[in-house]
């Protein structure tokens, strides 16, 4: 009986120095890699390569381990199995490479799929650079969704016969009673909170354009049935696993999602099943009707929230007209009503950009919004993107280094802003949004709706700490930096480990004795205000109750002619809407 490997890596990505992004405990899971691990043990139970042939499936997140290639490339070589390096985003494709390079010089055989591979292959007209040198050197590669397709892969690469390129884009799966993403406990104890992952959907009806989704999922709603997601919720239960990071891009669109809310609701009421989880939503998603009641009963502790400008001029630019800025104080409040932290993504440096601008903007959403924790990103053409594929097919300028597409490094030039003008710009917006007094308000205005301030410290500690002392995006951190020099980047100087140790236990001291010393301070603010007896009716105007949004005098309607307009045109659809209820309540009383 012969034995078949399945070796499922998840690469990191390259840090400023070239050391790999590695943690104690990295912060977010990987859903691509829970969904090909599930689809592979899936395969494995089935027996689908025959009786004769045992499959071992074994999954590595390098975000929070130095992966055994050694032992990979012992179980593998030779045609003994297969490496997929699965979810690759493009900032992680040059160590996917570099991984894949040392697996093929022993010919073991390597796939690469994720967002990059798919988002090249469904927007560029002919194949980038990147791509053709994992090409050249023998790297397979797979766009699109495993569901339906993985077993013929897996065919095809136990007897030999694997095509270069597996292009499924125009074969996206129904979801419905496909094998739900998981991973095992041990993998799963390496994130924050023992957190895990599932998409209860794919797809997102919007059109932004410097988003990849819609161009790798779609903009058709696909959507997982209530009884895939009490399974999986079941499955992870039996493990201990009740965190979940909900990573559909936008669960607000998603059809089904009354019914997974219900059947999760069902769990926690009926079975004792308690869990909780963060999702992902759009700035209308108040609108539907029950949305919230059902997210907050479901078990849902933490939104994050596309906000990404309160500029019209900006919104307009990124096909964002989704985003009503009438709308967003009134949609923080109703979170905050229903006891949920609210996490909202800006986006930094569109075309009207400039740093006095962007500063005006954070000072205002500091006073006039409630919103809990801001994102910062940079605007990035990521390969996948409407943005990319305009900019590659004029041929303007784009940072060859696929490692610095990670929404914190400038990537392309900008109209206003020098590349060095707009990286210190990205850096100080962290600083003039989580000011000392700033995060005291944050606090006090989650006690004022009986929300723990404590709840305020933590993510602070998490998101501004990530960046003022790690120096990396919220997204990209975990708990307690590894930094291996034997796995620097090729180019950067390997130092010797008697050098390169004692440098790096110095910098880890400073480092989060600084870190610690921040946290100790905002610590004691939190105390201090516990204690006020005041707290509880604490006020501000972020926080005084919406009458009518669209007679008020904020600074945000007041910012430019497009901000005034929009205001103008949701007085008028208001106007028009009472209009119609009034002539509808005519007509039923004529008729009474």
């Amino acid at each position: 009986m012969g034995k078949f490997h399945i070796e499922i890596i998840k690469p990191s990505h390259y840090d400023d120095d070239g050391y790999v992004l590695q943690w104690w405990k990295a912060w977010i899971p990987s859903n691509s890699m829970a969904c090909l691990y599930a689809i592979a043990q899936d395969c494995a139970k089935r027996r689908t390569l025959g009786d004769n042939t045992d499959i071992s499936v074994n999954a590595y997140d390098e975000m929070t381990m130095r992966v055994p290639l050694p032992q990979i490339i012992r179980n593998t070589r030779d045609g003994a199995g297969i490496v997929c390096l699965v979810g690759v985003q493009s900032n992680q494709f040059p160590r996917a490479l570099d991984i894949a390079r040392r697996l093929r010089k022993e010919n073991v055989t390597v796939l690469i799929g994720g967002f990059h591979v798919s988002g090249c292959l469904s927007m560029l007209k002919d194949t980038p650079a990147d791509l053709q040198e994992a090409l050249d050197m023998g790297v397979v590669l797979f766009a699109g969704e495993a569901e339906e397709h993985f077993e013929g892969l897996l065919h095809d690469a136990a007897n030999g016969n694997l095509k270069p390129v597996y292009n499924v884009m125009a074969d996206l799966p129904g979801l419905q009673r496909q094998v739900p993403p998981i991973l095992p406990q041990e993998l799963v104890r390496k994130y924050d909170g023992s957190l895990s992952s599932f998409d209860a959907g794919r797809g997102c009806p919007f059109q932004c354009s410097f988003c990849t989704i819609i161009n790798v999922q779609g903009r058709k709603s696909r959507w997982r049935d209530a009884d895939d997601i009490e399974e999986l919720i079941r499955a992870n239960h039996a493990q201990g696993i009740t965190s979940f990071f909900v990573t559909d891009d936008n669960f607000a669109r998603n059809k089904n999602w009354e019914p997974i809310f219900d059947r999760i609701i069902q769990l926690k009421e009926q079975d004792g099943i308690r869990i909780h989880f963060l999702i992902q939503i759009d700035t209308l998603a108040h609108r539907l009707p029950n949305f919230i009641d059902k997210a907050a009963r479901a078990g849902c502790t933490h939104v994050f929230i596309g906000l990404e400008s309160i500029n019209p001029d900006n919104l307009a630019h990124m096909k964002k007209g989704q985003n009503r800025i009438t709308e967003y104080r009134k949609m923080f409040q109703l979170w905050k009503e229903a006891g949920i932290m609210t996490y909202a993504g800006f986006i930094m440096g569109l075309p009207n950009d400039t740093p006095e601008s962007i500063h005006r903007d954070i000072e205002i959403i500091k006073r006039e919004l409630p919103v809990d924790m801001l994102e910062f990103t940079m605007l990035t053409p990521l390969p996948g993107s409407e943005d990319h594929q305009k900019l590659y097919e004029k041929g303007t300028w784009l940072d060859p280094d696929l490692n610095r597409y990670d929404l914190e490094h400038t990537t392309c030039e900008h109209p206003t802003m020098s590349p060095e003008v707009w990286q210190q710009t990205y850096r100080d917006i962290w600083d003039w949004y989580y000011t000392d007094e700033h995060v005291e308000t944050l606090m006090r205005r989650n006690v004022a709706y009986g929300i723990k301030p404590v709840r305020v410290w933590r993510l602070c500690l998490q998101i501004y700490g990530a960046m003022r002392f790690e120096g990396v995006h919220p997204q990209q951190c975990g708990y307690f930096r590894y930094k291996d020099p034997r796995q620097r980047r090729p180019g950067f100087r390997r130092w010797p480990a008697v050098l390169h140790y004692p440098a790096f236990a110095l910098e880890s001291l400073v480092k989060y004795v600084r870190f610690g010393l921040y946290g100790w301070k905002i610590h004691r603010m939190r105390k201090r205000i516990q204690k006020d007896p005041q707290s509880a009716n604490y006020t501000d105007f972020a926080i005084q109750p919406v009458l009518d949004a669209e007679e008020e005098n904020l600074e945000i309607f007041n910012l430019n002619p497009s901000a005034k307009a929009a205001v103008a045109k949701a007085k008028r659809q208001k106007e028009i809407l009472e209009k119609s209820r009034q002539e509808s309540d005519e007509v039923l009383e004529k008729t009474s």
